[in-house]
């Protein structure tokens, strides 16, 4: 049976117990890295924590709705077994809440509904193999820049002060990205430092012979996966190969301890075609849109 559980009421040794052990295991899904990001958080919960949902929500107009909180790439549903029926999350999910926008992770698979789930596309690299091959996938593009980043004496950089990302970011994604708000900053830059505190993130600045910053990233490690988080380039210098630099640094450093490299996915063709040109191979994943709302908040707007 499957249960809602308030924050409140949540076994929290059981719950970061399913979300560790689980075959879908992120680390968006503890209880730590929830608590920092999402406004309300509660649970749909299978048997004695056998499965888990965590529900990021607000409220609006007297109405509950699911939202996804910005530096949140993955939830939907963590079981410790593949035998779980996910559909009947979904259905409860649905009738709990008359919005929902919820991005799902790439192990989840639904059956139900197929209106409501949209499909959206991660990048990864697999990095089971030594550097060498690696590169050896990476496109004439970016081996150009590599050779861009070599001239321009480009220097990286490993735990830098996390203000200087987000600074970075802010001045040059954030000015393009104005649904970024000042908390939506805060929230990242709490997100950082305990990530780097819990051991499960590292923060790559690359700076040029002038000692200016030109590229930042912040990496998530969670079992066998590296994810980029969030990362920025300076947008009036960006003809050194700076980006592409924090990447395959980031992709040397970690390659001798995991298996794959997540971009972080976008589905947007230039970003996503960007990601592929490092020898990346797309996987999908599901987006919930789910609207079920009386007449007179059809005009609802998150």
């Amino acid at each position: 049976m499957i249960k809602y559980i308030k924050r409140q009421d949540l076994d929290i040794v059981k719950y970061d117990n399913c979300i560790k052990k689980s075959i879908q295991s992120r680390v968006y899904a503890f209880s730590w890295y929830l608590d920092i990001v999402a406004d309300n958080w509660d649970v749909l919960v299978l048997g004695d924590y056998n499965a888990v949902m965590p529900i990021s929500w607000r409220k609006k107009y007297g109405f509950k709705y699911v939202y996804p909180p910005f530096w949140l790439l993955e939830l939907g549903i963590f079981s410790l077994s593949k035998n779980v029926d996910a559909n009947n999350f979904v259905k409860l999910l649905f009738s709990k809440f008359k919005s929902v926008e919820l991005r799902l992770n790439t192990q989840n698979t639904f059956e139900i509904i197929d209106s409501y789930f949209i499909e959206k596309k991660m990048q990864f690299i697999s990095l089971k193999k030594d550097y060498d091959t690696v590169f050896s996938l990476y496109r004439k593009d970016r081996r150009k820049d590599l050779q861009k980043a070599k001239k321009a004496d480009l220097i990286e950089k490993w735990n830098d002060k996390p203000e200087k990302l987000i600074q970075l970011f802010k001045d040059n994604v954030g000015k393009r990205t104005p649904n970024i708000v000042e908390k939506d900053y805060k929230v990242l830059e709490k997100i950082i430092k305990l990530s780097i505190k819990n051991r499960v993130g590292e923060l790559l600045s690359i700076y040029n012979k002038a000692d200016e910053l030109v590229a930042a990233g912040f990496f998530l490690k969670h079992n066998d996966t590296i994810t980029i988080l969030v990362s920025s380039t300076n947008f009036k210098n960006r003809k050194n190969g700076a980006n592409t630099f924090l990447i395959d640094r980031a992709i040397y450093r970690f390659h001798k301890n995991y298996d794959f490299f997540n971009f972080g996915g976008s589905s947007m063709k230039t970003i996503a075609n960007y990601f592929l040109s490092f020898g990346a191979s797309n996987e999908v994943y599901q987006q919930v849109m789910f609207r079920n709302l009386p007449w007179f908040l059809k005009l609802f707007k998150k």
